[in-house]
């Protein structure tokens, strides 16, 4: 799986940001800036990977985008919530997610700790509170980052048009844990971007979306036409700057 440092980037500001997105000068700047000076947070996500049951990498990607969701949009992590200030702390510096896997007892130990545990079909992910960069849980800090990689037995359906997609970038190859990374910060990119009510309504509805890889003739259209885009910064498996992920929720479009 992937420890992601990476930096979200949308392509072009949204012309009014939420109240509760971050400043400009935090994770949607290029270069670095006086918040990356400060204590850095990730956000721990662990997918359920058992040896003889393993979900399959979309339904996995679906999941761990949906459990970014979920976990934006709980109480706690807003006002004067028990997950409060580590959101916040989080959310003020580079954003990162690191994706760890377990199966057995390392996900009974897991399931133990504070967090939210998302399912898709199949998939099980769970989403834990902000933590330290080098500050992590034990039961947490002994799982794997890398070796198991997921596939699809068949071909996703069709993307849903009246729902949210995540386009995933057809000409790069990531390895399941990067980009469900990536696709996590498509959904918060998403989330920063929507009025209030507009969040309300998707979490109401369960948080629909759909993870595909674009069409390659489609992709630099994406990439241009005003949503917000994922921006790598480069610390692992692809090139600086990459462009991984477009958010494509219907209220962002144009």
């Amino acid at each position: 799986m992937s420890n992601d440092p990476t930096t979200p980037v949308p392509a072009s500001a949204p012309a009014a940001a939420p109240a509760s997105a971050p400043a400009p000068d935090s994770p949607f700047r290029a270069e670095p800036g006086d918040r990356d000076l400060a204590p850095q947070f990730v956000l721990p996500l662990v997918v359920r990977i058992e040896r003889a049951a393993p979900p399959p990498r979309t339904d996995a990607l679906e999941t761990a985008a949906r459990a970014v969701l979920v976990m934006l949009g709980d109480e706690r992590s807003t006002g004067d919530g028990a997950w409060a200030r580590a959101m916040r702390d989080w959310q003020d510096a580079r954003i990162r997610k690191v994706v760890r896997r377990a199966r057995g007892a390392e996900w009974r130990r897991a399931e133990a700790l504070p967090g939210i545990t998302v399912t898709g079909k199949s998939a099980e992910v769970r989403v834990f509170p902000p933590v330290p960069l080098d500050g992590w849980p034990k039961d947490l800090a002994r799982l794997q980052v890398s070796g198991t990689d997921l596939d699809d037995p068949e071909p996703p359906a069709a993307a849903d048009p009246a729902a949210p997609v995540l386009w995933m970038n057809p000409d790069l190859d990531m390895s399941a844990g990067k980009a469900m990374a990536q696709a996590g910060h498509g959904a918060q990119l998403a989330w920063w971007a929507l009025s209030d009510g507009e969040r309300s309504a998707w979490r109401e509805a369960g948080f629909p979306l759909s993870v595909r890889t674009a069409d390659p003739a489609r992709w630099g259209g994406l990439t241009t036409g005003g949503l917000p885009v994922v921006r790598d910064a480069g610390f692992t498996e692809i090139a600086p700057g990459s462009c991984t992920v477009v958010a494509d929720h219907p209220a962002l479009r144009r």
